[in-house]
């Protein structure tokens, strides 16, 4: 390699100044970090969107009863219908709701179940929570950690994204024209966390 061309001494330069310059940024101190525990920034705090809603019907629970764990039931996913800006389509019947109340008071939901989307696809979901208090009644709130699993297609950012959802027990309503008790049914409204 001849070193005196001045195409060679340019090039030689340029990665002194790159090297130097790294060096200097290095010793340069970090941005302070915040305390611990400060409020962060409103422009890095997560946003929500939401996305669809569920009006999901139920059968009668079926009563396991009190086991070591606490006072165990399931309850049947029976359909229902989806609508919202991101996701329409219906509830596919024969999910399963399971509930664990424990022995503190405290309980565990895990209900799984498939959607069907307007364009056929079929779509796992499975909602889980954990909460304190009382049991859930018409017009009391409970908030879940749902999972997607879509297949590849228009459905699967479900599987990359991150959601809230926020469960309401609708209020019983009245018997239907043949007489039957109405179906029990509760409403989810989905939120993407962005």
């Amino acid at each position: 390699m001849n070193l005196n061309t001045a195409a060679t001494r340019i090039a030689l330069a340029s990665l002194l100044l790159c090297g130097l310059q790294a060096i200097a940024s290095a010793a340069q101190p970090a941005a302070a970090l915040a305390p611990l525990g400060t409020q962060p920034a409103a422009e890095i705090m997560p946003k929500v969107e939401f996305v669809f809603e569920e009006r999901v019907t139920l059968s009668p629970p079926v009563v396991l009863g009190e086991t070591p764990f606490g006072r165990r039931q399931y309850i049947g996913i029976t359909g229902g219908s989806i609508a919202g800006p991101k996701l329409k389509g219906e509830v596919v019947p024969g999910g399963w709701d399971y509930q664990l109340r424990l022995n503190d008071g405290c309980s565990t939901l895990s209900a799984d179940y498939f959607l069907r989307a307007d364009d056929g696809t079929l779509i796992h979901i499975l909602n889980e929570a954990y909460s304190c208090g009382p049991n859930v009644a018409p017009g009391e709130r409970y908030f879940f950690r749902p999972k997607f699993d879509a297949p590849k297609g228009p459905h699967e950012w479900l599987n990359r994204a991150s959601f809230v959802a926020l469960l309401e027990v609708e209020p019983p309503g009245a018997a239907t024209s043949d007489g039957k008790a109405p179906a029990m049914a509760i409403r989810i409204k989905f939120f993407q966390v962005k």
